[in-house]
């Protein structure tokens, strides 16, 4: 199992760049970051974490810029979004990001998706709360023609464009992984359909449950489970949490970063470096046995 972190990638935190050596220096496999392209001020959704929104949401900066600084500097950490609000994006544009960031890196980006919960925020990019799932569907499918055939073309409800050309494709074939965020069966549903993995939080996650869950999810919709993998995003700072995980067969445990200052992020990760040898300690552990 491989020991990453995310990080809500804030214009007051730590530069990415330096993030990402400091992570790839302490043995870490991964970094994520989340987004919000923007907060309406007027706001009418509800923080689902309760309270006021904290004020990092208001201040992150662009996934794919971010993630790029830190590939550049970087040759074995995998970077990814945790997750990217596909509705807010056009696909075409996004689509050609992507492929740019897959193959400069050098094919080390993960695509980590949602739908997205602030309902002000996606109306102001013309999406709507109701209809979010089917837009996502739509743009990950015309996202996918583009990256792996010559001439793409993709006709939806809310996607329609015929035969283009789109360069650069993906360094990884066909695509970069695609991890869908969620703990709901329809969450499920959609990631065996269309993505690669499961992105569930720890909270209430049983890892042995939680894989059980997934393989009758693709079981009954006649998707290999061998091709799908499980990424917890925030796993707990707990050596037996994450040997539970690797237990039951999860592939990535992300550690949250607090969002503290450059100087308080990299004494964090002083202190959490640990869990990965914990994490490499029990694969080898496995192997021996």
């Amino acid at each position: 199992m491989r020991v990453g972190v995310f990080y809500f990638p804030t214009d007051y935190g730590i530069d990415l760049s330096e993030l990402g050596r400091a992570l790839e220096d302490r043995g870490f496999a991964s970094l994520y970051v989340p987004e919000h392209t923007h907060i309406p001020v007027g706001r009418k959704t509800p923080f689902p974490g309760g309270g006021e929104l904290p004020k990092r949401y208001a201040h992150t900066h662009d996934p794919f810029v971010g993630l790029a600084f830190a590939a550049a500097v970087t040759k074995k950490l995998i970077v990814g979004t945790g997750i990217c609000l596909v509705p807010q994006h056009e696909p075409i544009v996004t689509a050609k990001a992507i492929a740019s960031l897959d193959q400069l890196s050098g094919g080390r980006f993960v695509f980590g998706i949602g739908g997205g919960w602030n309902v002000d925020e996606m109306e102001n990019h013309g999406a709507t709360y109701d209809t979010r799932f089917k837009m996502m569907r739509e743009y990950v499918l015309a996202m996918k023609a583009l990256w792996t055939q010559d001439e793409a073309s993709y006709h939806g409800e809310f996607v329609k464009f015929d035969p283009v050309w789109s360069w650069p494709k993906p360094a990884q074939k066909p695509h970069p992984p695609i991890l869908l965020g969620g703990e709901t069966d329809y969450t499920l549903r959609r990631v065996v359909d269309y993505c690669d993995g499961w992105f569930p939080r720890p909270r209430g996650f049983d890892p042995v449950q939680g894989v059980d869950r997934l393989r009758r999810m693709a079981d009954s919709r006649k998707r290999d489970f061998s091709t799908l993998t499980i990424n917890v995003f925030g796993a707990p700072n707990d050596a037996k949490v994450l040997a539970s995980y690797q237990k039951a067969g999860i592939q990535d445990a992300l550690l949250a970063i607090p969002d503290l200052g450059r100087d308080e992020i990299l004494r964090h990760l002083d202190t959490i470096a640990p869990l990965v040898k914990v994490a490499r300690a029990t694969v080898l552990a496995a192997c021996l046995a």
